[in-house]
């Protein structure tokens, strides 16, 4: 369970992390890197996660609340 918060975690700070990088791009205008590059790369980290969430609830491995208040 551990090891599946480790990869959570590290995926959002990866996601963080090219949000920031794509809004750099944006501010300066032109860059030899393109900001979709970044924003692809936000977008992957963030099905990876879903996906992991998903597999982690459907194997047991978390459990969500049952009661949303």
């Amino acid at each position: 369970m551990l090891v599946i918060k480790i990869a959570i975690g590290g995926l959002l700070l990866f996601v963080i992390y090219n949000l920031f990088k794509a809004m750099m791009i944006m501010m300066k205008g032109e860059s030899k890197e393109p900001m979709s590059k970044f924003i692809g790369r936000r977008l992957i980290a963030s099905v990876i996660i879903l996906c992991l969430i998903l597999l982690a609830i459907a194997t047991g491995i978390i459990t969500p609340n049952p009661r949303p208040y």
